[in-house]
């Protein structure tokens, strides 16, 4: 339409805005951008490897702070995770950093359950996050994300292969976190024997099916370092949080007596490739990662856990509703067999225990009447006895009056003996 045709329309008299700038939706990604810069970001890495390989000292070089924290020792009973947030200003840019470290991690003799921690810390940043997830009311715009980003897994730096210790960790956190793999200290190797050991790893990653994280090649933009990048993997880095003069510049390194490793020099480490890839190039990228892969396989297992599925038996769509509603009556009718079973399981139990109880009782009937029958005889056997006792004491008693009368008689004859004695002995003289 003419712009002759537009003033017609409008009329004569009517006011005119001017604009004030471009107008169009290009400014969208600008929005986003200041958006995203007023709420912050987070990260959070967990560094995975045995004690004394440095996992604090690269993390303190990665970021260029020094990150307050207890020093581990060997000493541990079992593996344990230790977990410290730091908030983080670059710019005008904030970052909420979550670093994780496993104490004790291949300290103990039996290492056999030395992953289970691991993974179980992992399992419960993804559960935490689907329970705010299922909530009615959630708050994810300020909820506080603590799952795993990336997981940095030193490698001791032996120069022949993997320990059997690394190979089934990583097996077992492939699926649920993106692994780099790093070798710790590559400075105590020489560099033939680094660039064989990173040959050695890599084929034992492949050929034991450990699927490690790989910088994304899809964006152009960054598609041919990324790809270099990955060549590089696994990065051999040194960490250092001490300065040290070199020429005229002060510089991170390390100060031996045969010489001075640079933390900061390409040809001396792959620390500055672990900083850009990690820090740089690919963070979004872990965090993407870490949401439309790791997490999303976790919730799907464990929603097919709970019997939701998003088809019905003939493939056709299922709603969450009508799942729901599938679950809840399932639940229900288990519920009313289960308490069908209680019933008959407590009624079964009454008769038993009536049954008992009746036995019991009958038995205690029993030995009543046997007690009571014991009782009559010992009560007959003591009448008798009373019966024999009080006849004997007549007996007795009727003996002890005629051996009284008996001998009453003796003194009267006696006595009339002697008075007819003495009345012949008087006519005598």
């Amino acid at each position: 339409m003419a712009a002759t045709d537009i003033a017609r329309q409008v009329g004569e008299g009517c006011r005119t805005v001017p604009l004030a700038g471009h107008v169009g939706f290009d400014s969208l990604p600008d929005q986003l951008v200041n958006k995203s810069v007023s709420q912050g970001f987070c990260f959070n890495i967990l560094c995975v490897g045995e004690t004394g390989l440095g996992k604090s000292t690269l993390m303190d070089t990665l970021f260029n702070t020094k990150f307050e924290g207890e020093p581990a020792n060997h000493t541990q009973p079992g593996v344990q995770l230790r977990s410290n947030t730091y908030d983080l200003q670059e710019s005008n840019v904030g970052l909420k950093l979550t670093i994780v470290s496993t104490v004790g991690f291949g300290d103990q003799i039996n290492k056999e359950d030395s992953y289970k921690p691991i993974v179980e810390f992992i399992d419960a940043q993804f559960e935490a996050y689907l329970q705010e997830e299922l909530k009615i009311r959630r708050v994810l715009h300020s909820y506080h994300d603590s799952r795993m980003h990336a997981c940095l897994y030193f490698i001791a730096p032996t120069g022949h292969s993997l320990k059997s210790l690394d190979l089934v960790t990583m097996k077992k956190l492939d699926s649920k976190v993106n692994i780099i793999p790093i070798i710790a200290k590559s400075d105590a190797i020489s560099k033939s024997e680094l660039t064989k050991f990173k040959i050695k790893i890599t084929s034992e990653l492949v050929s034991n099916g450990v699927q490690i994280y790989q910088f994304p090649t899809d964006d152009e933009s960054v598609a041919e370092i990324n790809g270099t990048m990955n060549a590089h993997l696994p990065f051999a880095v040194i960490g250092s949080t001490e300065e040290l003069k070199i020429g005229n510049k002060m510089m991170k390194a390390r100060q031996y007596p045969w010489g001075t490793v640079q933390v900061e020099n390409e040809a001396h480490c792959d620390f500055v490739k672990l900083r850009e890839m990690l820090i740089r190039v690919n963070m979004e990228d872990l965090r993407e990662q870490t949401h439309s892969r790791h997490y999303e396989l976790y919730r799907r297992c464990k929603l097919e856990e709970m019997g939701f599925q998003d088809t019905d038996p003939d493939s056709k769509p299922f709603s969450l509703q009508e799942t729901y509603e599938a679950k809840r009556n399932e639940f229900l009718g288990e519920l009313q067999k289960k308490e069908e079973e209680m019933r008959q399981m407590f009624v079964q139990r009454v008769k038993e225990k009536e049954a008992e109880l009746k036995e019991a009782e009958k038995e205690l009937h029993e030995k009543f009447d046997r007690l009571k029958k014991l009782h009559q005889d010992e009560k007959k056997k003591l009448e008798d006895k009373k019966k024999s006792l009080d006849d004997e004491v007549s007996a007795f008693k009727q003996r002890k009056t005629a051996a009284e009368l008996l001998q009453s008689q003796g003194s009267q004859a006696g006595g009339s003996q002697t008075l007819k004695r003495d009345k012949e002995k008087k006519n005598f003289f």
